[in-house]
């Protein structure tokens, strides 16, 4: 099939016929975009049935506000308003009652003259004894039935788009879709029962029945999920294959400074560290580029693993670096690694000025410094290495990928390391991170202590600083987190400002605040005071949430908890139990919360295990904030919903190893037709890997 084939779907709207300019700008606002194939991916958020048709006297009987019907009716007379504000009613009879149609826009005087037999259609509503019908989506000649549809798609639109004026022009885009080939297994299709990609969209735009049970359930819908997901499998699928095939360098090392930092660090490697650094032992040692994600819960021992496959490299005769979002974090990851690492961890941050930023430059560019950590700093083009051969991201979502690419592009064969703390959700690894190959840390290694979690309603504040009042007594440090306020900025800051004056008012001097509004030199030097021990109540936002390393820190309250989601929460409980003492995480929410929030905090309550909470979060959100971040969904996808088909992705999953693990060129009669659907899904970048062979 050629790509002209496909041309009608890639078409502008403007080629249909019919739509002036107007209603095309209207509909590119409402859809996101300018092509027949934009609106036919436009799905219906549901349907209305307009199949009812009561009489006047049966409606009055027995319709419920706000039941759409379709009336046949004779126009009486109209009633003009006695003033603006008021609205023109026309008075409508069937024979067995009368009714008020209802205008505060009339425009339709000649098509509703007395007399007119008229079809019209909309929701019902009962003002006193009388049946009224505000605005009518429909008004058409009794003799033109057809213009009214039976069922009734409600497509979301924008401020002037009406809902006939969509669905005209998908009518005609309809009519614009291509004979495609199936790229389906055909048990598959009677399995699942699902019909060919032409006839689903038009079961979903144009039905004659309403759907029955969950919209998205529907067999069309599904369908057009498992479309968009199974493109989306094949496209990832290919492109890790290519950069599984990216000429790299092979390092393998005798093991002597890995062994030297094990023993300094004292404590045999869990089960799960040996078992991820044997994964990445194994790419670094192939001829290819490494892209491994590293993602393992609060306090899993990242960062040892990191350093072995840092020294690693080193013992290769190659340089690595670390590089953290923040320096604060930077500067934790550089004490961590200077105290296990048998050669010297030199820093590049911001705040590393003059000479010693020159010196640090000059050993990267000879060599002479093996491993480094750092902010941005280390990808500014003045940073030059002799032979960087592994790149280590620390929480790479708060880093721009064009800034990960720099990194690692620091170096003609450098391999790249990716870690987060903060646990993905399966749904999101297939899609988002499907490119990377995954080490996953679980559990936690030895002298991490239990944090006991509990649930207090915020008319117990009094209580609760009585608490702390007490552990502070005993000598604890505490963070003190306020809430997100209306998803603003300013507002969380005035929260925390407010409850740092009134803790600083009671407790005096040990209290400190930190948060995002503040400049940088600020910020650090308050969270640096915790860190010394000279605060030991720190007010703050979620500024804390990564970076922070206070073992010394025993007591974690979140107020409002309800307003985070389920993994910052977590996120922000896994700052202590870092050190001896029994650790605590007190989360405060309102008196009442409603069953979904409850069911939230009381899964945090209940478990420490950050992927079970993760794989919730998403369920619960729909990735609204699982990495911290705000997002709607799968960034990306416009048929498939992320909770709903969970399963369809894990099916497409499955299907595309399978099918590239037969056909890896696409070169079979099915291939052929993924293919199709790769171009249908517009990803490009998997057919530039076809065609690159």
């Amino acid at each position: 099939m050629t790509q002209d084939h496909l041309a009608p779907l890639f078409a502008p709207l403007t080629t249909l016929g019919g739509i002036g300019p107007p209603v095309v700008a209207l509909l590119k606002r409402a859809i996101g975009g300018e092509r027949i194939i934009d609106l036919l991916f436009h799905l219906p958020e549901g349907y209305l049935d307009r199949r009812a048709r009561p009489t006047l006297k049966a409606a009055l009987q027995s319709a419920k506000p706000g039941q759409v019907a379709t009336l046949a009716i004779d126009v009486v007379r109209h009633e003009p308003p006695a003033n603006p504000r008021q609205p023109w009613r026309v008075v409508v009879t069937d024979g067995t009652g009368f009714a008020e149609l209802v205008f505060f826009h009339f425009t339709r005087a000649d098509l509703m003259a007395p007399g007119a037999k008229l079809l019209v259609s909309g929701k019902l509503e009962r003002y006193g004894s009388q049946i009224t019908m505000p605005h009518p989506d429909y008004v058409v000649p009794a003799t033109q039935p057809e213009r009214i549809p039976d069922i009734d798609p409600a497509w979301r639109l924008t401020a002037g788009l009406w809902p006939r004026q969509v669905g005209r022009a998908m009518a005609q885009a309809l009519l614009r879709v291509p004979a495609l080939p199936e790229w389906h297994d055909p048990a598959l299709l009677r399995r699942e029962r699902w019909p060919g990609f032409a006839e689903a969209l038009r079961l979903v735009h144009a039905p004659t029945e309403p759907p029955v049970g969950e919209l998205l359930e529907t067999p069309p819908r599904r369908r057009l999920a498992y479309d968009e997901l199974l493109a989306d499998q094949v496209a990832t699928a290919l492109v890790r294959g290519r950069i599984r095939m990216r000429a790299g360098r092979s390092m393998t090392g005798d093991g002597a400074l890995r062994r030297e930092a094990l023993a300094r660090f004292g404590h045999r490697p869990t089960r799960s560290q040996e078992r991820a650094v044997a994964e990445i032992d194994a790419d670094m040692a192939a001829p290819r580029r490494m892209l491994r994600l590293l993602q393992g819960d609060v306090g899993s021992g990242k960062t040892l693993v990191a350093l072995m496959a840092m020294l690693r490299a080193v013992e290769a005769g190659a340089q690595a670096a670390l590089m953290a979002p923040t320096e604060i974090l930077a500067r934790q990851h550089s004490r961590t690694l200077g105290a296990l690492a048998p050669v010297a961890v030199a820093a590049l941050t911001g705040s590393v000025k003059g000479r010693a930023r020159k010196a640090v430059l000059a050993g990267l560019a000879d060599g002479s410094i093996k491993l480094v950590v750092g902010t941005h700093s280390l990808f500014q083009k003045s940073v030059e290495f002799f032979e960087l051969g592994l790149a280590v991201i620390d929480e790479q979502h708060r880093f721009g990928v064009d800034q990960r690419l720099l990194l690692g592009g620091k170096g003609a064969l450098t391999d790249v390391l990716v870690m987060t703390a903060t646990p993905i959700p399966r749904t999101l690894l297939l899609t988002q991170w499907g490119e990377m190959e995954v080490s996953r840390l679980t559990g936690k290694p030895a002298g991490r202590q239990p944090i006991r979690t509990t649930l207090h309603a915020l008319d117990t504040l009094d209580d609760v600083v009585e608490g702390v009042a007490r552990k502070l007594a005993e000598g604890a440090q505490i963070y003190w987190v306020c809430p997100l306020v209306e998803e603003s900025e300013e507002l969380d800051v005035a929260a925390a400002e407010q409850r740092f004056a009134s803790l600083r008012e009671r407790f005096g001097e040990v209290v400190g605040l930190a948060h995002g509004r503040q400049t940088s030199e600020v910020r650090e030097a308050a969270l640096a005071a915790f860190v010394a021990g000279a605060v030991r109540l720190l007010v703050a936002t979620t500024v804390v949430e990564v970076g922070v390393d206070v073992p010394e820190a025993s007591v974690m309250v979140v107020e409002h908890a309800e307003r985070f989601g389920l993994a910052q929460l977590h996120q922000l409980r896994g700052r202590v139990g870092r050190g001896a003492a029994a650790s605590f995480c007190l989360l405060l929410h309102e008196p009442f919360l409603a069953g979904t929030a409850r069911r939230r905090l009381t899964l945090l309550r209940d478990t420490d295990d950050g992927f079970v909470i993760a794989d919730e979060d998403f369920r619960l959100r729909g990735g609204g904030d699982a990495l911290g971040t705000r997002q709607a969904g799968l960034p990306g996808f416009r048929l498939a919903d992320p909770v709903a088909h969970e399963g369809l992705l894990h099916m497409a999953h499955r299907d595309a190893a399978v099918l590239l693990q037969r056909d890896a060129r696409l070169e079979s009669e099915r291939g052929r037709a993924v293919r199709v659907l790769l171009r249908v899904f517009e990803r490009r970048e998997a057919m530039r890997t076809l065609a690159a062979g």
